[in-house]
């Protein structure tokens, strides 16, 4: 009894000086577990790829685990890593990828709504460009018809101003050829 109170006592005080982490085995292995630290030694079980572990200590480049079925062996360092499985990690990653993809979904329709009213403001803008083109043709007739006025008023102007200092011209010279009245005589003067 005394050597099983030791025994139990002696397992105890190793595991609290040893200390316990959380790990899981790479996911891109399967490997078996040997009773020691190197491939020399037997080999005791299996660990699946993504199988979460508790690293018990380590020497040189094997690492003591234990499973959670309780079983302990010696896996190389190298495909023991700290952390969660990727595998643990599944269910939030694909509820993570579910919510991206209805974010990606919901943008897709945001960009047809988008490309719909782009096409309709390009639609819009083809025909303010042609409104602004037909006011343009308008506004240089316009100018055209009123330079055309400005020359014809002008001409107009001159022909009547011509015809004004002809017709004083004329009555210039006919008034001084008319017969004059004679005054009659009177006597005062």
């Amino acid at each position: 009894m005394l050597t099983r109170l030791f025994s139990f006592s002696a397992l105890a005080s190793a595991l609290l000086i040893t200390p316990v982490q959380a790990a899981f085995i790479a996911d891109d292995v399967q490997l078996f577990m040997h009773s020691g630290p190197s491939y020399e030694y037997r080999i005791s079980g299996r660990v699946r790829s993504g199988e979460a572990v508790e690293i018990l200590e380590t020497s040189g480049d094997y690492t003591k685990i234990r499973l959670e079925s309780e079983r302990e062996g010696w896996v190389p360092s190298r495909y023991v890593s700290e952390g969660r499985s990727a595998l643990e990690q599944l269910p939030v990653l694909q509820q993570t990828l579910a919510e991206r993809e209805a974010q990606v979904k919901q943008q897709a329709d945001e960009i047809q709504i988008l490309r719909a009213r782009v096409t309709t403001l390009e639609s819009e803008n083809g025909d303010f460009t042609e409104q602004v083109v037909k006011r343009d043709t308008q506004i240089r007739d316009l100018q055209f018809e009123l330079q055309n006025m400005d020359q014809s008023n002008l001409m107009r102007w001159l022909t009547h101003g011509g015809l004004i200092a002809l017709a004083g011209v004329i009555i210039g010279l006919i008034i001084p050829n008319l017969p004059k009245r004679r005054k009659p005589r009177d006597e005062w003067f």
